[in-house]
């Protein structure tokens, strides 16, 4: 079994990756203070079965080209960004949304589903 490797923080082109996705989930408003929390949020550990399983999103298999990508940068020892999380909420059933490192989350579960996974989560604004 591989070790994957994390960055201490998400790096900077991760926020504007985040913040695309996001747009297509809400608006520009909602979107700009969803971008300033994460950047300003906390790494926290997570397992990545169950990002995936809040998320409700399937694991990709390994021949996707960017799950592909970062499977060969975990063999090679070389460091993943952490994921930028928004929180779900289960009462209204709203999932958690993987705002950035849905392929890195599905490389890391296929080395291991019990992967700790570093990742900024930050709630919607209400």
């Amino acid at each position: 079994m591989v070790n994957v490797i994390w960055l201490g923080k998400p790096t900077a082109h991760d926020f504007p990756a985040a913040a695309d996705y996001l747009d297509l989930l809400a608006d520009s408003k909602t979107v700009k203070k969803l971008a300033k929390r994460l950047k300003a949020g906390t790494v926290v550990h997570k397992l990545a079965k169950d990002i995936l399983r809040a998320a409700q999103l399937n694991l990709l298999p390994t021949d996707n080209p960017h799950v592909a990508a970062d499977l060969a940068k975990i063999k090679k020892g070389e460091p993943l960004s952490p994921i930028l999380l928004v929180r779900g909420d289960f009462a209204t059933g709203v999932p958690l949304q993987i705002a950035d490192g849905y392929h890195r989350v599905c490389a890391s579960y296929h080395t291991d589903e019990n992967t700790d996974i570093p990742v900024v989560i930050v709630s919607r604004p209400q």
